[in-house]
């Protein structure tokens, strides 16, 4: 039991420095602050321009796809690129567990994220004089929609290539579709049967409800299945990661 409780301390301490490197060094550039802070702004537009609904209801959807985009675009670049300048290489032959490397360059994604659906959250109340019915759900929506989609980002970033087209290709061909079987821009209620049995295997459709949720008590399946079923796609990115990186250190 002590050896495993210090093997847990080591990997969140590893996990922890490299989520600091990835962060001083990709995350907090003013490129990516400024792109990231616009991006939310940009689509309210896009949501908003021919639709007659208040503009505060639109605030849940447009925090989850922020969350989804944010928390899962700068990995899927940086690791390419650390594997083109051989770094990537260097950090797998070194003494830490694959774990400890999916975690940290995951949880680097889920801080920059959060930070940006708290930033969201916050313009989007004061703009619109909208308020929240339940903040624990919201705080707990945030975290684990940025970890669990940080988490995906990373997983695609485990494809052999030093090409950051490829990974971005690849992640693309998941995360579009992810936004129009989600119910964020067609209400789940209104697809046919099969869309809605595809939006039961969307993450981003139980960050949505659970966002939503918190927002105004509206819930398809409630916070309790829907914090359950992203902590469960949360686990399966994370071990997925692990299997395919430690395949890269063989």
């Amino acid at each position: 039991m002590p050896g495993l409780l210090e093997e847990i301390s080591y990997d969140l301490g590893a996990a922890w420095a490299i989520a600091r490197k990835d962060m001083k060094i990709y995350y907090l550039k003013p490129s990516i602050l400024v792109s990231s802070l616009l991006f939310p702004f940009v689509m309210f537009l896009a949501f908003a321009i021919g639709r007659s609904a208040p503009p505060g209801t639109l605030i849940p959807g447009l925090l989850a796809i922020t969350l989804l985009f944010s928390a899962s675009s700068i990995e899927p670049v940086s690791i390419p690129i650390e594997r083109r300048t051989k770094t990537f290489d260097r950090l797998l032959s070194a003494p830490v567990s694959v774990r400890a490397i999916v975690l940290g360059a995951s949880l680097s994604g889920a801080i920059f994220a959060s930070a940006i659906g708290v930033a969201t959250t916050a313009i989007g109340l004061v703009a619109f004089r909208t308020g929240i019915l339940h903040i624990v759900a919201l705080l707990t929506g945030i975290a684990l929609t940025s970890l669990c989609f940080s988490t995906m980002g990373t997983l695609f970033a485990a494809y052999r290539t030093e090409n950051v087209g490829e990974v971005m290709s690849l992640l693309n061909l998941v995360r579009l579709p992810l936004l129009f079987i989600s119910g964020v821009f067609i209400p789940i209620a209104s697809m046919p049967a099969w869309g809605q049995s595809i939006a039961l295997l969307s993450p981003l459709t139980y960050a949505h409800d659970l966002i939503l949720f918190a927002f105004d008590g509206t819930t398809l399946f409630g916070p309790v299945a829907d914090t359950a079923v992203l902590v469960l796609a949360l686990i399966i990115f994370q071990a997925a990661g692990a299997l395919l990186y430690q395949r890269s250190r063989e």
